[in-house]
């Protein structure tokens, strides 16, 4: 019994930090893409569901089929998807990709300091910002069994609109 304040005192801490960055701005940047440079900001006015991986993490191989399901299904809807790899080798993150392709953009942060502005506590780790730019939901890890809530978190914002669009 004595280690149940502990286990409380970190569940917690966890749920804490796991919320630290919501409803705040997305922090922005640009980074290297595939072919051409990545900004935050050619996505304004859409929903952004800001992924950040790496080639050795397993769950983020069960999540780029989601993302690219969730990408065909909503694209046309007003979402975007934008996965940041954080490998610091660039070839590591090209091979991740050849078994698993993404339908959706990919850029690369090897040196990290877009990872260090978004404070990662996990990989991988998503962020869902909404089509003002503030970070309104934060995923860490990937669960093949939460997919239907980070669906309806998509389409929830996804069915907002601005104040003023609205009558």
């Amino acid at each position: 019994m004595k280690y149940i304040p502990v286990l409380l005192i970190l569940f917690f801490t966890t749920a804490v930090l796991a919320r630290d960055n919501i409803h705040q701005p997305a922090p922005a940047f640009t980074l290297a893409g595939i072919e051409t440079p990545i900004t935050l900001a050619q996505f304004k006015g859409k929903v952004v569901l800001l992924d950040f991986w790496a080639s050795w993490c397993g769950p983020c191989r069960q999540s780029f089929p989601w993302m690219n399901a969730m990408q065909e299904k909503y694209q046309a809807h007003g979402l975007e998807i934008l996965a940041i790899n954080v490998d610091k080798e660039r070839q590591l993150a090209d091979e991740f990709l050849k078994k698993l392709p993404a339908n959706f953009t990919i850029a690369f942060d090897p040196d990290g300091l877009v990872a260090a502005k978004y404070q990662l506590k996990a990989m991988p780790i998503s962020f869902f910002i909404d089509r003002k730019g503030v970070i309104r939901q934060q995923h860490l890890g990937f669960h093949k069994n939460n997919v239907g809530s980070y669906e309806a978190g998509i389409r929830k914002l996804l069915r907002e609109t601005t104040p003023r669009e609205k009558p």
